[in-house]
């Protein structure tokens, strides 16, 4: 006998969810920024660099091409691995295998990073890119490797629709009086003070 409103048999079992995937970036003709803006994060708090390989990764996730162009770093670091096969993502280094100190600096250096300063700028006009970061050149202006003038030199050769994001402790003040967004990362605690060393996935 079958009772009115209620269901009799075995109850099916329920069906979980699959979780949401993100879907994978669109290749091919980007949206672009109606208006680009110049960015800088700088201070001496731990995150700049990540600050702008995050944004690099929210971007593509619009179908926008990012160039990175690493100043005074030849070393390993994890998001050369992570976005090898990144159709969107571009990471390129110009410079020493090892940290340098200022009192260090040679002509060699130098020619590092100008050869870098020319590589960004065919990025950045090259109108592949929506955005370029120009990763550490704060540091590469304060070291003497280039000059406030020929960064600002190029700023003002960026299109009109390409963000531009300069990272690196000890931003010079013209640069930050050009930029439209300055952020800045201050230390309040950190375990580099406690003898920590830079850790692989964390700090490289």
């Amino acid at each position: 006998m079958q009772t009115k409103g209620k269901r009799t048999g075995p109850r099916q079992p329920k069906v979980a969810r699959r979780p949401k995937v993100a879907r994978r970036p669109k290749v091919g003709p980007n949206e672009r920024l109606q208006r680009g803006y110049v960015q800088i994060y700088t201070g001496d708090g731990k995150g700049k660099t990540t600050a702008a390989l995050g944004l690099a990764l929210r971007a593509s996730g619009h179908g926008m091409r990012t160039y990175v162009g690493q100043f005074m770093k030849g070393q390993h670091y994890g998001e050369l691995d992570a976005v090898r096969d990144h159709p969107l993502i571009t990471i390129e280094q110009y410079g020493d295998v090892r940290c340098i100190r200022k009192e260090e600096v040679t002509a060699d250096h130098v020619a590092q990073a100008r050869r870098g300063l020319e590589r960004a700028r065919e990025a950045l006009l090259s109108g592949e890119y929506d955005i370029v970061v120009l990763d550490e050149i704060n540091v590469t202006i304060w070291f003497g490797l280039l000059t406030v003038e020929e960064t600002l030199a190029l700023l003002e050769q960026r299109p009109a629709h390409v963000e531009v994001i300069l990272t690196g402790r000890r931003a010079p003040q013209e640069l930050i009086d050009r930029a439209d967004l300055v952020t800045e990362m201050r230390m309040v605690k950190h375990y580099y003070e406690q003898g920590v060393m830079a850790r692989k996935g964390v700090e490289r």
